[in-house]
């Protein structure tokens, strides 16, 4: 270092210091400060944008629980209607990758499990009926694990409620290789009771969520209740929207209704 720079140097290398020690606690209040951000635009029904605020929470802060779990949320939210196949496998993904990252930092929190669950379950949806029954187990094992958690966790109910509905959507072979060669007894406990006690608590905690409705109609549609599925399907029309996929829940009410179911 030449004289000439040294001094310079005397008078940067403190200020540099300086700044990166109080970069430490800004770096989590930038966190929280994008987490607010991200909370604002998926309010506003804008979950993509939202995710890159979460996404950059947790570049400052990689184990934001929080920001963790709402990424993953977001993700999954702008996988499910995605017309183009890789991008939406990528964002399920992306959904999953959070979701387990959030289960690390918190392996009792409820909201880890379910979102891994239903990042799970969304991915699941996409594949052939054979190739679901291998997210079945893990998907049922993270619902019941946030349940624990969390009793009254409609997220959590309603996975349940969906899986028991996908099981006994399947037909009899292929439930049989499921249970006997894939090794999943746990298929044994799916019914369509199940299905409806599921959905119907999870309707009961949240009963404005248009997600929870349509669901709930379909299961009432495959069990040949037709009076309460129309009742479920005008329910959702009727409701406003408040989440990002509540458009597309509302056209396929208008679709079953318009079949006369």
């Amino acid at each position: 270092m030449s004289i000439v720079t040294r001094p310079l140097a005397r008078r940067v290398l403190p200020f540099a210091v300086a700044s990166l020690l109080a970069a430490l606690p800004a770096a989590a209040q930038g966190a929280a400060q994008h987490v607010a951000m991200g909370d604002s635009l998926h309010a506003a029904m804008n979950p993509a944008a939202a995710l890159k605020h979460y996404e950059a929470a947790l570049a400052a802060d990689p184990k934001n629980y929080d920001a963790l779990t709402k990424a993953s949320r977001d993700a999954v939210d702008v996988g499910e209607f995605e017309g183009n196949k890789d991008t939406r496998s990528a964002l399920f993904a992306t959904g999953e990758r959070y979701a387990r990252q959030a289960i690390a930092v918190d392996p009792q929190g409820a909201e880890g499990h379910f979102q891994l669950a239903r990042a799970l379950g969304r991915r699941a949806l996409t594949l052939g009926p054979r190739d679901r029954v291998k997210y079945a187990t893990e998907v049922r094992a993270n619902a019941l694990d946030a349940l624990k958690a969390d009793p009254k966790h409609a997220g959590a109910l309603h996975v349940m409620g969906m899986w028991n509905a996908e099981v006994m959507r399947l037909n009899g072979p292929t439930r049989w290789i499921a249970k006997y060669i894939l090794g999943g007894q746990v298929f044994d406990s799916a019914s369509w009771g199940n299905a409806v006690r599921y959905m119907e608590q999870a309707v009961a905690i949240e009963p404005t969520r248009i997600t929870h409705h349509i669901d709930l109609a379909e299961i009432y549609r495959d069990t040949d209740n037709k009076a309460r599925a129309r009742e479920e399907f005008q329910k959702v029309l009727s409701l406003p929207a408040t989440d990002y996929n509540d458009r597309f829940y509302k056209e396929r009410a208008q679709t079953e209704i318009g079949r006369g179911e």
